[in-house]
């Protein structure tokens, strides 16, 4: 298993303390369920590794927005990382504060922008020269000067899928790396903002720390060529990205990953400075699964399918990325295993959830899905007219639902017919 907090007993898998196949029968399926306690050593292991330094930790919110998460982390002390005013509203009533939250993003509305500096936003990772003049003159109109980093394209490959690179210069993010200093330039000069930072993001699922030390040399020189310009760059945002073990990947330790880039601000000079990391997968993937039952085995001339409840709507990364995630029974079988496509009942070819998986099965048996905790609910819909599964909470022998399990008539409440 990908993280202790799952885990067999007696060839039963458990969520902590609690039976994966009670939560499926109380609770129904498909169903996502999270490990606080997977949660919380995920996150010390960043806090612990930047303790005594100048660095803090901004989860996120994208990766998993539901509102128990995000509790979970403010308590444990941690700062926000939003991409929209409605992860603002989840972080603000989770309990998080706006002056510990970043927000990032390529296509911030004015609205947005709006409802951000009258919360008090930490900062602006702003990501083009349109951007700053739509924030400069919000904040004029409010009579405010908006916090802002630049998110720098530093052309680094992120060795990552293609839809998850986000630091190449052929991406849609950031200011490209030769037109960064200039930019800062012209912000210095906008009289409602304040240069208090650089920021970089250059993908996700990163197994290697390489690429971040690219990255974070690339910006250390523009650092000082910008403070030669008469600013003063208080933080630097690493942003996130570092991978999980979906399968056989090996990315590094993260107290490892922390202390390595930390060393690396020292040994150029920059210790002083204040860094800024935002996690998100390597905090929540491997704390959530996906419980799902088989409703049917459906033997092929090519395919065996083990056909589930749940579907491309409910997880959408095997469909979108190709993405690969174990799949477990939660009651394990001694029967001799076949090979299954494991799929779903939307009406869609790619509605598949994992190929070509040696299963010991049957019909009404329960799998697990697992490495699910990061981009499953978050990105679910209601294609087909399909409610969203609910989703658990387990501490230690305690479950709790954090979100309900959606009514189909919930669906359509908002919409009306024509009349006569």
């Amino acid at each position: 298993m990908n993280d202790s907090a799952f885990h067999y007993v007696d060839g039963a898998l458990h969520v902590e303390g609690v039976p994966a196949a009670s939560l499926a029968e109380q609770f129904g399926t498909p169903l996502y369920v999270y490990s606080r306690d997977a949660l919380t050593r995920a996150y010390r292991a960043y806090a612990d590794a930047c303790a005594g330094r100048k660095a803090t930790v901004h989860v996120a919110v994208k990766a998993n927005s539901n509102l128990a998460v995000l509790n979970v982390f403010e308590r444990l002390g941690a700062g926000f990382d939003i991409v929209s005013s409605g992860e603002l509203a989840r972080v603000l009533a989770a309990g998080g504060k706006a002056s510990n939250t970043v927000f990032s993003g390529v296509g911030k509305s004015a609205a947005e922008m709006r409802e951000a500096l009258e919360a008090g936003v930490k900062c602006f990772n702003v990501e083009s020269i349109p951007e700053l003049h739509a924030l400069n003159e919000v904040a004029k109109s409010l009579g405010k000067k908006a916090p802002v980093s630049l998110r720098v394209n530093p052309d680094v490959d992120a060795k990552t899928h293609p839809y998850i690179s986000t630091g190449l210069k052929s991406n849609k993010f950031g200011v490209a790396f030769g037109d960064a200093r200039a930019t800062y330039r012209e912000a210095r000069d906008m009289a409602n903002l304040d240069v208090v930072g650089i920021d970089c993001h250059i993908g996700s699922q990163i197994t290697e720390v390489s690429p971040y030390l690219d990255a974070v040399d690339k910006l250390l020189d523009l650092v000082e060529q910008i403070e030669s310009d008469g600013m003063s760059i208080r933080h630097v945002d690493v942003g996130g990205g570092l991978g999980i073990t979906y399968d056989d990947e090996t990315p590094p330790d993260i107290g490892d990953f922390v202390r390595t880039l930390l060393a690396h601000f020292e040994e150029r000079g920059h210790g002083q400075r204040e860094v800024y990391f935002e996690p998100g997968r390597s905090l929540v993937g491997n704390a959530g699964v996906l419980l799902t039952r088989v409703e049917y085995l459906k033997p092929g001339e090519e395919k065996n399918f083990a056909i589930v409840d749940a579907a491309m709507n409910d997880l959408a990364r095997p469909a979108m990325y190709e993405a690969f995630h174990r799949i477990v029974p939660v009651m394990e079988r001694k029967a001799s295993a076949r090979l299954y496509d494991v799929v779903g009942p939307v009406c869609e070819s790619g509605d598949w959830l994992g190929r070509d998986r040696e299963l010991a099965v049957e019909q009404g048996d329960l799998l697990a899905i697992l490495s699910a905790g990061a981009y499953g609910f978050v990105m679910s819909s209601n294609y087909n007219t399909r409610a969203r599964a609910a989703e658990i909470m387990v501490d230690g022998e305690r479950a709790r639902v954090v979100r309900e399990r959606e009514e189909v008539k919930q669906l359509f409440a908002g919409e009306s017919i024509l009349p006569d």
